[in-house]
């Protein structure tokens, strides 16, 4: 990943909301630059007011300062809804690319990508990413009131004035040299993370086997050594942000101190007046704020910056077949199967017992066969997926309404694919409001195979391979729900990867591939 290409990916995020980029920079400016004056306005009224006895100039320099009160209210309200929004829609925008992106990889996600490292994207990534808008219309208020700032005490005197105007772009360089090690460190805890969350997935996922063979205290130890990397790889960040928090308000003290001192000097000396001398102290002390929000932005953009580069490497995982340049369509109607080792008439129900090779024989017909004359490799992905359809015993049901996990909305109906499924039981043993939980962890094996059974005949496709759909049922089950599909999937091709004789006795066809 390079850091341009990180760098091209935010931009195009802020590239989608420009008027509300304008609107940040806009009122971040004019929340700042009336703080930038205020020294000015408030060493005139000394001089002009106090000093000279005019409480008519003092009243009309107080007005004034009222004045730039109420306009940086008002931009701080502005820039607040427009930092807080754009925070809203770049760390929508990041989630919402990554979710399209595991979309798009499908089922070649889980062997291209760890789940803990996309998990760490959508739940931590994407807001450093919103971090980053968030600070913009600050950072652009802060440039602008740095320069103002900058143009005043040249204005009342220039030797003071390029004090400021070398010291504090000194300061500020001071500062960069913490924040390499600060992105190395970061990068660090980071990959710490990505791992840590590979793990947890791992272990919730295998929960019930860990159980099974005891082995919950072995991961739990793995697990918290690498929950111990993550906190050591997070304490030397913050030491190096600590550092970073010191040095930012440190040097540009460093710059308001000399600043002061020389002012006095010269108030002392008559070149300068009492005002101007409040004028250069309150330039010299604000610009302390400019150096501490340009260096916050820095920050954010190094989290920010790697935060991206993960998601455009997401980007660049390609699918497995990759899409071809000129899709070629299937034709319409039932389609057959043909490979090297097997051919699949259209419309009828073939069994096939390939031993231990039934998921690789099963992907291999769903993905890459022939079918009605044209190699799937060549179909667009969407037209492929939603024609051929392939249902494993490891797929997953999602949380949530039953109905919503597994109606596709393609034709064959919640009703009748349950009952193809035979899965009236396991909408029973479900709780009243008919939820599932997370991967529909509280039912049995067979209840599991069911309902992802039923997912797949509701998806009506033209061709529907299951990987084994009825091991973890019983032979009663198995007999129904064999002669149930077979009569819903009636003129449509259907191959069941199975050494069930109970799927051997309703098929059209039986073929014995063994194993190879």
């Amino acid at each position: 990943m390079t850091r341009n290409g990180a760098v091209r990916f935010l931009v195009g995020l802020l590239a989608r909301r420009p008027g509300l980029v304008s609107l940040a920079a806009v009122s971040g400016a004019l929340w700042m630059l009336p703080t930038a004056v205020l020294p000015l306005v408030v060493g005139l009224a000394v001089d002009e007011g106090i000093r000279a006895g005019d409480t008519g100039a003092l009243l009309r320099w107080a007005l004034v300062v009222l004045v730039l009160g109420l306009v940086q209210m008002l931009a701080a309200t502005a820039v607040n809804w427009a930092s807080h929004t754009l925070w809203i829609h770049g760390t929508a925008d990041a989630q919402r690319f990554v979710l399209e992106q595991v979309i798009r990889l499908g089922g070649a996600l889980p062997r291209k990508v760890k789940a803990g490292e996309v998990v760490t994207m959508g739940a931590s990534d994407v807001f450093k990413i919103g971090e980053l808008f968030e600070n913009l219309g600050r950072a652009v208020g802060a440039l602008l009131a740095f320069v103002g700032g900058t143009a005043l005490v040249l204005w009342i005197s220039p030797p003071l004035g390029l004090v400021v105007l070398i010291g504090v772009p000194l300061a500020v360089l001071g500062i960069g040299p913490l924040l390499r090690p600060l992105h190395r460190r970061e990068q660090v805890q980071r990959d710490e993370l990505g791992e840590l969350g590979a793990q947890a997935a791992d272990i919730v996922s295998g929960l019930r086997i860990l159980r099974g063979i005891g082995g919950e205290r072995r991961f739990f130890a793995r697990f918290a050594e690498t929950g111990q990397r993550v906190r050591e790889a997070g304490v030397a960040t913050g030491r190096i942000d600590a550092w970073l928090g010191g040095a930012e308000v440190l040097l540009p003290g460093l710059v308001t101190v000399l600043v002061t001192w020389l002012g006095a000097r010269m108030a002392l000396a008559g070149s300068i007046t009492v005002g101007e001398l409040v004028t250069f102290y309150g330039v010299s002390a604000f610009l302390v704020i400019p150096v501490r929000t340009a260096t916050e932005t820095a920050y954010a953009f190094a989290s920010a910056r790697i935060a991206a580069g993960r998601a455009t490497a997401l980007g660049r995982v390609e699918v497995e077949p990759a899409p071809p340049a000129d899709p070629v369509p299937l034709p319409e109607g039932p389609l057959g199967l043909v490979d090297d080792e097997v051919e699949v008439p259209a419309g009828q129900l073939v069994v096939i017992d390939a031993g231990d090779r039934g998921e690789a024989v099963a992907e291999r017909l769903a993905g890459s066969a022939v079918a009605g004359g044209v190699r799937l490799a060549d179909v667009d992905p969407d037209e492929r997926h939603r024609r051929v359809v392939l249902a494993h015993n490891q797929d997953l049901l999602f949380a949530g309404d039953v109905h919503d996990a597994v109606d596709l909305g393609a034709g064959v109906g919640f009703d009748t694919a349950i009952r193809a499924a035979d899965a009236s039981d396991v909408l029973a043993a479900l709780p009243p409001d008919g939820l599932l939980d997370e991967r529909a962890r509280l039912l049995s094996g067979g209840q599991r195979q069911r309902l992802l059974l039923a997912r797949a005949l509701s998806a009506d496709a033209d061709v529907l391979v299951l990987d084994d759909p009825t091991s973890a049922v019983d032979a009663h089950t198995e007999a129904r729900i064999a002669d149930r599909v077979r009569a819903l999937r009636a003129g449509r091709t259907t191959v069941v990867l199975s050494q069930s004789p109970l799927w051997s006795a309703v098929a059209d066809r039986h073929v014995i591939l063994g194993d190879q």
